[in-house]
């Protein structure tokens, strides 16, 4: 079993965004303002991609998911990610990164999907970054 850490959310499953619902609504015990550092994120297609970048800061939340309901969200953010370990496939890797919660600025271990290598490569030559790193600012 993978160790059970919050997940840091940054775009579709924000909430207000079109994922929240679909998969955290009833499933988290809190989901509170977060920040990512060391991280730039970048417009995708209909979706952002964080890549790591020493100096930037990715805005989002700390999502704490029911202990009953972690597995089975764990499972389906993975599916909804494109991510499977190991796959050269991947558009996302699920990796294990320092968030700032950003009331206290305590930092916790979060799992956060990152582009996977493939995509931050195509990403850092032709992609367009979204100024502040917050999804909801990117228009």
């Amino acid at each position: 079993m993978t160790t059970p850490l919050p997940f840091f959310v940054y775009g579709t499953l924000r909430p207000g965004e079109p994922n929240h619902d679909l998969f955290l609504r009833g499933h988290t015990e809190s989901e509170e303002p977060g920040s990512l550092h060391g991280a730039v994120l970048y417009e995708g297609p209909g979706y952002p991609y964080a890549v790591e970048d020493p100096g930037s800061v990715v805005v989002g939340e700390l999502v704490t998911a029911r202990p009953e309901s972690y597995p089975r969200l764990l499972l389906a953010l993975d599916r909804l990610e494109d991510y499977a370990p190991g796959d050269p496939r991947n558009l996302y890797e699920r990796v294990e990164r320092p968030v700032t919660r950003d009331a206290d600025g305590t930092v916790l271990r979060a799992w956060v999907y990152l582009a996977a290598p493939a995509v931050t490569a195509a990403l850092r030559t032709h992609g367009k970054p979204i100024e502040g790193g917050d999804w909801r600012h990117r228009r």
